[in-house]
């Protein structure tokens, strides 16, 4: 009975973690028909999916910690209910402010959920094999929602319209508070005695979402503008103040600087990042390829990331046996170069290329690289942390996959932009000049796995143990 218990509240947490994590890539597919029935211009349209990104990423930090000085079950069910309604409020908006607000809305209880469930199934489930397949499941969520967006984007909006992709959360959100409620262990806060570090987390919500947002706005005003550089500039200003409030003038700072001494902790998230610098891209880049140079629909384009889906569950459940059986180092290692191996493949694509011929196997190779990365790096990320700082370090590694899928797709885009409008600016037809333009952005991805693989294998490295001299 307590196992079945378990597994439902694992269950229940993973539904929840898949539900915000396909709400960053779902919207893509629908965007065409929310353009031209709130009127967005070209420019505006993308705050459609940057408010979510921005807001999720800007409070995860806020969110891990809250999760330790607060009852991990009421964070949990208040960021989902909070998430369900803003989703309502996304269906029902009938202008571009609405919709825009809405969405931020969502983003924050996006960044509440996904710290909370990470938290939970830490504090749930003992260290060891028990937990190592819990955190399978949840990081299998993470992988199978993004890459499932484009086809149930594809689905519900050639089916009903945009509205449906926000109002499938809300029957969702009902079943996850409903069930939560049942299973989700009344736990007292892990860290109540302490208090909640404002300015600190003030300082690096602004941060960061001021860095996000200058690296966003790359793709319409350009890296030298001005609206680019100021927002960078700023966000850099703003974690240096970070840094020095936590390190010296907070009583009770929200990030404890010496959690980075941990070398594991930074090791896993540098990989982490790095991951889905290149996977957001891959996702992006795909979908275009389908749509625009081979003139797939929404959801045809959507039907094609079916497999890469599938597998990148597959690989995440069938991790925890790989770690136990050959080391977290190794397989972490294993992983980024199968993700290495699998953007060197879609950087072969050419504008007559079949979907057999370059996107599968590549997109698979890359599926499968993800699974066997993700779930290791989290192990390592929350292996060996303190009960009591389980919610920062679930924290830090979704702020890693989050600002490190979109900063990365910012710098892709830009990058591949270039390419594309310097081909056309010498007389290359437009598809071929698109997928040129894909190609960059697959080699770089592919640079980014292999940096990620070597950074696995040096700074995972067993730390020798020390020799006692002797006279």
């Amino acid at each position: 009975m307590e196992r079945l218990r378990k597994n439902a509240l694992l269950l229940t947490v993973c539904l929840a973690q898949f539900m915000v994590i396909l709400d960053i890539s779902i919207v893509n597919v629908a965007l065409p028909d929310i353009h031209s029935s709130l009127g967005f211009s070209d420019t505006g349209l993308q705050w459609v999916v940057n408010a979510y990104t921005l807001s999720f990423a800007g409070f995860l930090m806020l969110a891990g910690r809250a999760t330790d000085l607060l009852p991990r079950r009421q964070v949990f069910l208040v960021g989902v209910g909070l998430f369900a309604l803003a989703s309502l409020g996304c269906a029902l908006a009938d202008g571009q402010g609405v919709l825009v607000g809405a969405r931020a809305i969502q983003g924050l209880g996006a960044a509440v959920i996904s710290a909370a469930s990470l938290s939970i199934v830490t504090a749930s489930f003992k260290e060891g094999a028990e937990r190592n397949r819990a955190l399978g499941l949840w990081a299998a969520m993470g992988g199978v929602g993004g890459s499932a967006g484009a086809l149930l984007g594809g689905t519900l909006t050639q089916a009903f319209s945009w509205p449906a992709v926000f109002i499938i959360n809300v029957p969702v959100g009902i079943a996850v508070v409903l069930a939560g409620r049942r299973l989700i262990p009344r736990l007292e806060a892990v860290a109540n005695e302490r208090k909640l570090d404002v300015p600190g987390a003030v300082l690096i919500s602004g941060g960061l979402t001021a860095i996000v947002y200058g690296i966003v706005r790359t793709d319409s005003l350009g890296w030298g503008s001005l609206g680019v550089l100021v927002p960078l500039a700023l966000g850099i200003v703003l974690l240096g103040l970070f840094a020095l409030v936590e390190g010296k003038l907070a009583a009770d700072p929200l990030i404890p600087l010496d959690v980075f001494k941990m070398p594991a902790l930074r090791a896993a998230n540098l990989v982490v990042a790095l991951l889905f610098a290149a996977m957001f891209g891959m996702w992006y880049f795909v979908s275009l390829y389908l749509q625009e140079v081979k003139g797939d629909n929404a959801l045809l384009a959507g039907i094609s990331f079916l497999p890469m889906t599938m597998l990148i569950f597959a690989a995440s459940a069938t991790a925890p046996r790989l770690v136990a059986r050959l080391g977290v180092r190794t397989t972490l290692g294993i992983g980024m170069t199968l993700a290495t191996l699998g953007f060197l493949v879609l950087a072969t694509v050419e504008t007559t290329s079949a979907y057999a011929v370059a996107i599968l196997p590549g997109g698979m190779l890359a599926a499968l690289g993800t699974g066997w990365s993700l779930v290791p790096a989290t192990i390592v990320a929350v292996k060996g942390v303190p009960p009591e700082q389980n919610g920062l370090a679930s924290g830090v590694v979704n702020t890693s996959r989050l600002v490190g899928g979109t900063l990365g797709l910012a710098v892709l885009t830009t990058l591949a932009t270039s390419r594309t409008n310097h081909l056309l600016g010498g007389g290359t037809a437009q598809l071929d000049a698109l997928t040129s333009g894909y190609r960059l952005a697959f080699l770089i991805g592919a640079g980014l796995c292999l940096l990620g693989a070597a950074a696995a294998v040096a700074l995972l490295r067993p730390r020798p143990e020390a020799v006692p001299q002797t006279a």
